[in-house]
């Protein structure tokens, strides 16, 4: 598919069945997340906190708003939730006291540990569907849809 083809029917189905797929998983997590008593965002900031790459220096504000896609203000704000309810701790940076690092309390921990298991449970049961369909939309459209979305992905950066 070139930028002057038109969109084929079956370019929309393969996305829709994508996005399907993946609202299904993030439903699943969603609701995992409320039924122990936390709300989905919540689920999301830890889980950053835990998963973070480089493990030898705990995530600050910035990162996490970058890792949910929100606003710094509204980092904080989640972060303000979390820490009143004992899931996550703020420390200042030593060498400048304007930095905030943040770290899971070990009820946070557990917490987090049991959303996992479930998460982890119900993406191996959903991950063949989600891998052939991420493979349809990977080779859907031939080259020139991935030539688009490195592209878009450089554009980014």
């Amino acid at each position: 598919m070139t930028h002057n083809q038109p969109i084929k029917l079956s370019d929309y189905q393969v996305l829709a069945e994508f996005r399907y797929q993946i609202r299904r998983f993030v439903r699943f997590s969603e609701e995992a997340a409320r039924k122990i008593g936390i709300e989905p965002h919540h689920h999301q900031l830890m889980l950053a906190i835990k998963g973070k790459p480089d493990a030898d220096e705990p995530p600050r504000i910035a990162y996490l708003a970058e890792r949910l896609q929100i606003q710094h203000h509204s980092a904080v704000e989640l972060v303000d939730r979390l820490v009143k309810k004992g899931l996550i701790t703020r420390a200042r940076g030593r060498q400048d006291r304007r930095e905030v690092y943040l770290q899971l309390t070990a009820r946070g921990e557990r917490i987090l540990g049991e959303l996992t298991l479930h998460t982890r449970a119900e993406l191996r049961s959903a991950a063949p569907a989600l891998v052939v369909t991420l493979k349809k939309v990977a080779s859907h459209g031939g080259s020139n849809a991935r030539a688009g979305i490195r592209s878009a992905r450089a554009g980014k950066k």
